[in-house]
């Protein structure tokens, strides 16, 4: 290769690092703005103010303040996602899968029930005439991936003799509202400060599983 093709192609990433950089700023500052004035309060002259570039490069990486909500609410539930899903290990034996479940409720738990995510998720709700399908993106990439995933798990453990049900999805919603239902409603109506602790969480992944596990459980 010339060295002129490889002084391009060294600026060519130096400029891909730097727009990166620049677009992973915007996207931060504009949470802030977001979660804390909501989507009327936020305005583009703010968001590049706290992103440090020009309200010009705002709109060169997202075309509208509706552009730029949208892509928050989207990679913020995406990235919980795939915080809680993980391939089921291989599990040998009732009290196995009752420590499984238990892991991953309370892993659930832990990376929904934050104060980030429920000012979202009143965001969102909040923003439901203006955006409805915004609503549908929380539903699809949260509970309804999760319920999913898990009816799919439920389906290998049930042909193994460890869950008895004959209609996994049903099963799988069970579990995730008896695992998310109480402290998600909670902190959606009481704010941040009713968020349990991760000790509260544990114990109500453990009680949530016992209740499963009496309805689906193996004899």
């Amino acid at each position: 290769m010339r060295p002129m093709e490889t002084d391009d192609n060294q600026a060519g990433e130096a400029e891909t690092g730097r727009s990166a950089r620049k677009h992973k700023a915007i996207l931060e500052a504009a949470t802030e703005a977001f979660l804390r004035n909501g989507y009327l309060g936020a305005n583009m002259d703010e968001i590049a103010t706290l992103s440090g570039v020009s309200k010009q490069t705002v709109y060169k990486h997202f075309s509208s303040k509706e552009a730029l909500f949208v892509e928050i609410v989207t990679s913020m539930t995406g990235r919980a996602g795939d915080a809680v899903h993980a391939e089921m290990p291989h599990v040998e034996g009732v009290e196995a899968l009752r420590r499984y479940l238990v892991d991953y409720a309370w892993r659930q738990l832990t990376v929904v029930m934050t104060p980030r995510l429920m000012q979202l998720r009143r965001l969102v709700i909040a923003e439901v005439p203006r955006f409805p399908d915004l609503a549908r993106v929380l539903y699809e990439r949260g509970p309804l991936r999760a319920m999913t995933m898990l009816a799919a798990a439920f389906e290998r453990l049930a042909a193994r003799d460890l869950l008895v049900l004959d209609d996994p999805m049903a099963a799988a919603s069970h579990f995730n509202w008896l695992v998310m239902a109480e402290p998600i409603n909670r902190a959606m109506l009481l704010g941040d400060e009713a968020i349990p602790s991760p000790e509260a969480l544990r114990q109500h992944a453990e009680r949530g599983v016992r209740v499963f596990l009496a309805a689906y459980g193996a004899p």
